[in-house]
């Protein structure tokens, strides 16, 4: 058996060529991939380290809004007090990607990519209207989160691209976010339903702008347009959120397995959602 080679580029492009070759893997944080060798469900000849490359880590403020590098760990978006100041549901979902000590390596690039519907970083991306910028052998493009993962395990990508960070909006007055999850367990465990929810309101609170993504209920995570436009026009009262609710029970898909029935899954998708809603509402109201 040929010998695991390991290549660390320091641009965009080199690592775009290292990854032309069908024998290559990206390494952004690690966590998964590492867990796919050991179990031999992978054999790469070539593992392309994306940490190298201008970009690729850290979190900056951009034209308002901020760009976060794909391999940047959730421990160091936790630590980044404007993000967490504008998008709290996001840092949330990247900090419940395993424990403590894996939250140091595992990547929201990473998470995207690994393809896992119940993958906890991703929902709160798409309700942010998140956007990825993609480098590959035809140069860069730019492309909604909820593009990139086709179903479980499965990219949009081709061969020899990544993504090399994620774009956020900018952030007006008045706007917040929030992200929730069921696991069976108190920790460490795959979520049963997920749910990213991100408004705007106005002066007086009424909802401008609200958009609702679920995750773990379907083949990939999901934008609920219909449950976000529910929400738009009011304050929060309790038709909009059962409105809202009734939106996202109807977008689930989901399975049953060992960790709940599809039922259940869906039913806790439409609390999740409700609950989502109330601390993004109260955390943009303050």
């Amino acid at each position: 058996m040929p010998e695991l080679a390991y290549l660390a580029p320091s641009s965009p492009e080199e690592a775009a060529r290292a990854l032309a070759s069908a024998g290559s893997r990206p390494l952004s944080g690690g966590t998964d991939l590492l867990v796919q060798l050991r179990a031999g469900r992978v054999k790469p000849d070539v593992i392309v380290d994306l940490k190298k490359i201008a970009g690729a880590v850290g979190v900056r403020e951009e034209n308002g809004g901020f760009v976060i590098g794909a391999a940047t760990s959730g421990a160091v978006l936790g630590e980044h007090a404007g993000l967490v100041r504008a998008w709290p549901g996001i840092v949330e979902g990247a900090n419940l990607i395993g424990s403590t000590q894996v939250q140091g390596r595992a990547s929201l690039g990473g998470n995207l990519c690994n393809g896992s519907p119940a993958a906890d970083g991703v929902p709160a991306l798409i309700a942010a209207r998140a956007t990825c910028v993609i480098v590959g052998p035809n140069g860069r493009r730019e492309v909604p989160v909820e593009s990139i993962v086709t179903g479980p395990g499965k990219t949009s990508l081709v061969q020899g691209e990544f993504v090399l960070e994620f774009r956020l909006p900018a952030r007006p007055a008045r706007a917040s976010d929030a992200y929730l999850r069921l696991i069976p367990r108190t920790e460490m465990d795959i979520a049963v339903a997920g749910v990213g929810v991100n408004l705007v309101l106005d002066a007086g609170g009424v909802v401008t702008h609200a958009h609702v993504a679920i995750g773990a209920v379907a083949p990939t995570a999901l934008l609920v347009a219909s449950a976000g436009a529910a929400l738009v026009g009011g304050k929060l009262d309790d038709a909009r959120l059962a409105a809202m609710e009734a939106a996202v029970r109807a977008a689930c898909k989901p399975i049953s397995d060992k960790r709940g029935t599809a039922e259940y899954r869906t039913k806790i998708a439409g609390v999740l959602s409700r609950r989502a809603a109330l601390i993004a509402y109260d955390r943009a109201g303050a």
